[in-house]
């Protein structure tokens, strides 16, 4: 018999637990107030092929989702494995999250980073309070993929690559 503890209330219970549960990492960005803005977002996932829809998790606390959750396009940028000193840099809380970091803006707004796996100009279709946090829904306007390179994977509360078996 599989003995569960309760859930005790104590972030770091369900932390540890959510954290055995692999990711991918992207990262989602736009233009805003003349300078680039965006996020690390590991809670990424696909949603629907018709509308083409996908969803991502973002902290009530983020100061900077409520600076674009009204543009007209975001970016997201799936990260490869080479990139999780991106992730890092982008994660940053009190510095230049985009020094030293290649990207480009789509016709549309939305900044991708280069380097990625793969491309999403996205809008936000829908948001749904959650918790802590709310779920994004972002429909899908455009895409590019690289399916030969291995995407950055988020284990354990580290970075982590694939490994091809």
């Amino acid at each position: 018999m599989i003995d569960l503890d309760t859930v005790s209330g104590d972030p770091l219970q369900l932390r540890s637990v959510y954290g055995c549960f692999p990711s991918g990492v992207t990262a989602v960005c736009a233009l805003s107030g003349g300078g680039p803005v965006g996020i690390v977002a590991s809670s990424f996932t696909s949603v629907s092929m018709t509308p083409a829809l996908v969803s991502l998790c973002v902290q009530n606390t983020s100061t900077t989702w409520p600076r674009w959750r009204e543009l007209p396009r975001l970016g997201v940028s799936v990260l490869g494995e080479d990139q999780d000193s991106a992730a890092v840099r982008l994660a940053a809380k009190q510095r230049d999250r985009f020094a030293d970091l290649a990207w480009e803006v789509t016709p549309g707004g939305g900044l991708l980073v280069h380097g990625a796996v793969a491309w999403l100009e996205c809008s936000v279709h829908m948001e749904v309070p959650a918790g802590d946090h709310s779920v994004v829904l972002l429909q899908i306007h455009g895409v590019r993929a690289r399916p030969d390179r291995a995407p950055l994977v988020f284990h354990g509360s580290r970075f982590r690559q694939l490994m091809a078996v």
